[in-house]
């Protein structure tokens, strides 16, 4: 009995010792989050599943725990996606802004973290088009010659954003941020669909991406679409 007692622990800490820990300390400058409550889910078997939570407390915050691999993850509040974060070895240090939200501290948390800085800064740009419309109006600029520019700098900035996920994806195709960014692109879409970028993605990807479960559902069911439209 004493024997089989053994064996039975050896064989619980030989698993244990096999899974890798994460561990996320964590900060926050927004006064709306204190008190409430974070939830670290990932995408398994076809949705979104809670694996941590924690509350915010004077500010501070952590996650941690054991994982078989490396895993994209996403922080949320309530239903809100707040921002994601790789759950790798390593300590991850991350910090919630009015402005800004960052993850470092491990490799591909850093190279995660700077693709986000870029593409928010896209963003902010597109988001100040509105507003150099209104100082052009001011200023008794042409209607056509307005129209003309902030279409002009619109269509370069959509393009310059759209670069910058095509090639984050591709740069990423053997790790998890290949397959977690590009569910990101297309879960803003209506439904599955095959457009230019998406296919430009999938063209030359490794297996390794195009076996990703959601990556090779989404596939699956654009194809289908496709074939439908055309029948129509």
């Amino acid at each position: 009995m004493n024997k089989q007692f053994y064996l039975l622990m050896l064989g619980l800490l030989t698993l244990f010792s096999c899974r890798s820990q994460y561990a996320v300390t964590g900060s926050s400058s927004v006064d709306e989050l204190e008190g409430k409550m974070l939830t670290l889910k990932v995408f398994a078997d076809g949705e979104m599943k809670s694996i941590d939570s924690t509350r915010v407390v004077h500010g501070k915050f952590t996650f941690g725990g054991g994982m078989d691999s490396t895993m994209l993850a996403n922080v949320f509040l309530g239903d809100l996606s707040v921002m994601p974060i790789v759950l790798e070895e390593g300590e991850v240090k991350l910090i919630i802004g009015e402005t800004q939200q960052t993850a470092t501290g491990t490799p591909l948390n850093d190279t995660l973290s700077g693709f986000i800085q870029r593409k928010t800064q896209l963003d902010a740009q597109m988001a100040e088009l509105p507003h150099i419309e209104a100082r052009m109006i001011m200023d008794g600029t042409d209607d056509d010659e307005r129209r003309f520019e902030l279409g002009r700098q619109l269509s370069r900035l959509e393009a310059e954003n759209d670069r910058l996920i095509t090639r984050f994806i591709r740069d990423n195709y053997n790790n998890v941020l290949g397959p977690g960014i590009f569910m990101i692109l297309t879960s803003r879409l209506p439904y599955p669909v095959l457009t230019p970028q998406i296919e430009e993605i999938i063209t030359n990807a490794t297996p390794y991406f195009l076996g990703h479960p959601y990556v090779k559902e989404y596939i699956r069911i654009a194809e289908e679409n496709r074939e439908k439209e055309k029948n129509y």
